[in-house]
């Protein structure tokens, strides 16, 4: 019996993957990360640098910490690769003379391992209209990414894509914006919007090539949001295909993109309604519980979860005369004023 594994079946030529048996195995939860490294990592690092187990002990938020601070990934291999770091260290400072037992604790792990390396970055990153945070699929994981969009002045609308989009991203940026302009009196805003003004918009991290359809949901929703002022909100990542008329199609790898959001600090997810038995199977229970879910069949409901209120309108301003400016009150005369007086 031979196993292979890959990280992309595309590679594999389909008369030999006819052939297999395929087992596919999403990313672990934070708990699971927990008991692999308590169970099977730190044993095998304690022991590859000479220390014994009544030498070094990592309690569990430490360990928590490690994986959510400083590694932010799919499986466990930088995990491992931190906690070997941390007993090198250790073991260091035991040959030095440094007393056991040492206890490292969750305060402690910079002092080991540097500065922290993740951020929850969300709340950092949507500072203003025009950007949300999306969720895709990679080889290796899920992933999420920050969408923007930008208008300016100019003759002819034209539409500008940028951030190394492979060409079913750059149609589903095509169909948001089309979707956008036709229903713009639905959506609230002007019935002329965009009209003579370039459109520009940008994932980050040009360098990584990117593609698919799941981030039609949040492109219509960066495009809503600069064009209504509002903002979108920070703690809520969204995935979903996108028609010309509205629907929320399902996709692929809900699970890596629901455990992307949580590694990364997020706990509202927006997803297409027909992927909510998806869910139930992969995600488990107890970290379904730590997070909430909204399930939409139209972008309309996408909006309404994903947008921030509208700002009250401002109290009604004085009332203006013809020229513009504020009618002046009028004055007591002086009959009327001696009339008070008296």
């Amino acid at each position: 019996m031979f196993i292979a594994t890959a990280n992309a079946l595309e590679p594999i030529p389909a008369p030999l993957r006819d052939r297999m048996e395929i087992l596919e195995l999403s990313g672990y939860t934070e708990e699971q990360k927990l008991h692999i490294a308590r169970n099977y990592l730190l044993p095998k690092q304690l022991q590859a640098n000479g220390l014994n187990k009544d030498e070094l002990t990592v309690d569990d938020n430490a360990l928590r910490r490690i994986a959510r601070d400083y590694t932010r990934e799919a499986g466990v291999r930088n995990l491992e690769r931190e906690i070997g770091s941390l007993c090198r260290k250790v073991a260091k400072q035991i040959a030095e003379g440094r007393e056991t037992p040492i206890a490292v604790t969750a305060e402690q792990i910079p002092e080991y391992l540097g500065r922290q390396r993740f951020f929850e970055e969300a709340a950092e990153r949507i500072d203003r209209p025009g950007i949300a945070t999306g969720l895709v699929w990679t080889a290796v994981g899920g992933e999420i990414i920050f969408i923007e969009a930008a208008a300016m002045p100019g003759k002819q609308s034209q539409l500008t894509l940028t951030g190394q989009l492979g060409d079913v991203m750059k149609e589903s940026a095509m169909a948001a914006l089309s979707y956008v302009r036709s229903n713009a009196i639905a959506l609230g805003l002007p019935q002329n919007v965009f009209e003579e003004q370039n459109i520009h918009i940008h994932v980050p991290a040009g360098a990584i090539p990117k593609d698919g359809p799941s981030a039609g949901v949040t492109m219509v929703t960066v495009l809503v949001s600069l064009a209504s002022g509002r903002k979108v909100r920070s703690d809520v990542a969204m995935t979903g295909e996108i028609t010309l008329r509205g629907k929320v199609m399902p996709i692929g790898g809900i699970k890596e993109k629901v455990l992307a959001a949580y590694r990364s600090g997020i706990r509202t997810v927006i997803l297409p309604k027909k992927n909510e038995m998806d869910l139930m199977e992969d995600l488990p229970k107890e970290l379904r519980d730590q997070m909430h879910f909204v399930f939409a069949t139209d972008i309309r409901q996408v909006l309404e979860a994903a947008l921030e209120p509208a700002k009250r309108q401002q109290e009604a301003k004085p009332k203006e005369t013809a020229n513009g400016h504020e009618r002046p009150k009028r004055r007591k005369t002086e009959k009327a004023a001696a009339a008070s007086q008296a």
